[in-house]
């Protein structure tokens, strides 16, 4: 089952188009990267999946077909904002309760028992939480009403290191208890590798990349060889450096190849470099009116 599906999903206010012509297919019981830089159409590409947007043109589906925003779709997906809104005036017990009031099957014992887990009382204020502490209380808020998908955008961008690890450990926690499929954005992309098993990369509103991380791997690599000889037909150059009469090749083998050309020594590429790779040669070129996501 994809727990996530799009259609040519295309997002415009007014003159300016913040997504263009999305198609994706993600299975369920992934850990999703969606990374771009800012600007790129991530956070607007979270609100369409999750119901906060409709659609200029195209579709989008979740949980196996549910209409994004619909009734059957809101009971199984909980989203959790980089702001992490949450009011400042109300302690951890009045979010938990507002919460539950405001949603089906809110398991609230299941919510007070993970903030026991995690040393939060209850009856402290959230203003008085340290940011570590409330990114944790919304992500509990969220994970209380059992979702099927959970969507992130970017939790841990204003979090300390020891914070963000405990934040992603608690989001891999849930993936293996409750099975949960997570949908993450964020700018860390060494921080995404130890984690993500599926890569989305957006730039210009337009996906540039998509799969699961080890089959894109598996088809790129990186060629050191003498700057006058080219890797052979078919390899897709992504991005070239130079360093005297070397050249460095980060590119993209054909369908079936596993052997550059004759001069090249080669090794494979790890996800930070792939996806940085794909960034700067988005950034690099003009944008086109139209590109196939790589698969």
């Amino acid at each position: 089952m994809n727990i996530i599906e799009t259609h040519a999903l295309t997002k415009r206010y007014g003159a300016t188009s913040a997504l263009t012509d999305c198609t994706l297919a993600i299975p369920e019981g992934r850990m999703v990267a969606l990374v771009g830089p800012n600007g790129a159409g991530k956070s607007t590409l979270l609100n369409l999946v999750v119901g906060l947007a409709t659609p200029t043109s195209g579709g989008v589906t979740v949980l196996g077909g549910a209409p994004a925003g619909s009734l059957a779709a809101l009971d199984g997906v909980a989203f959790v904002a980089q702001d992490t809104p949450l009011y400042r005036s109300y302690s951890a017990r009045d979010m938990i309760r507002l919460t539950r009031d405001l949603n089906r099957g809110f398991d609230e014992a299941y919510a007070l028992g993970r903030l026991r887990d995690l040393d939060i009382e209850p009856g402290r204020q959230v203003g008085k939480l340290s940011g570590g502490q409330r990114a944790q209380l919304a992500l509990t808020l969220a994970l209380a009403r059992r979702p099927r998908l959970l969507v992130l955008d970017e939790p841990t961008a204003a979090l300390d290191p020891i914070a963000r690890h405990d934040f992603m450990a608690s989001v891999m926690t849930a993936m293996a208890v409750d099975g949960v499929s997570v949908l993450f954005s964020s700018h860390g992309l060494a921080e995404l590798e130890r984690v993500t098993d599926y890569l989305v990369l957006i730039s210009h509103g337009v996906v540039r990349i998509e799969g699961a991380v080890e089959d894109l791997l598996a088809g790129h690599c990186l060629l050191t060889g003498p700057v006058e000889l080219a890797p052979g037909a078919g390899w897709q150059t992504i991005q070239a450096t130079h360093g005297g009469a070397q050249q460095h090749l980060l590119v993209r083998a054909p369908d079936g190849a596993s052997v550059a050309a004759a001069g090249f020594s080669a090794r494979p590429v790890n996800l930070e470099e792939l996806a940085m790779a794909y960034l700067r040669e988005a950034g690099a070129a003009t944008r086109p009116a139209s590109l196939e996501p790589i698969r």
